[in-house]
């Protein structure tokens, strides 16, 4: 059932980054999202941007969603440290970004954990 669930709402994630696009306005639409730069990211309305970094997210494992998961949690941390970088360096590559914050989630994930342990 909650596999359904994943597929259902990565088809509507999809769904989404097509009809948003919005016909010839943005390249990005036109292309993978492995070649969006993030001034292209940036060019989007701020009510899809989160819907584009979970739609990336959910790909960013060999093209694949990881095995019907999303973590949701770790996704809204990863996205203002998109947005936030995409800010500073717009000709960077979008997809590079969202691994990079990816990255510092998840480190930040296992300092936290380890903490955790110690204390046990």
């Amino acid at each position: 059932m909650q596999l359904c669930y994943v597929v259902l709402v990565i088809g509507i994630l999809s769904v989404s980054v097509a009809v948003r696009a919005e016909d010839g306005k943005n390249k990005a639409a036109q292309k993978p999202v492995s070649h969006w730069t993030c001034e292209e990211f940036i060019g989007f309305d701020d009510e899809f941007k989160p819907k584009a970094v979970y739609w990336t997210t959910a790909h960013t494992k060999g093209g694949k969603p990881e095995e019907g998961v999303i973590d949701i949690e770790g996704t809204e941390k990863v996205i203002p440290i998109v947005m936030e970088e995409c800010r500073k360096e717009p000709k960077a590559t979008f997809w590079q970004k969202v691994k990079n914050a990816w990255g510092k989630v998840e480190a930040e994930a296992k300092a936290a954990g380890k903490a955790v342990k110690d204390k046990l």
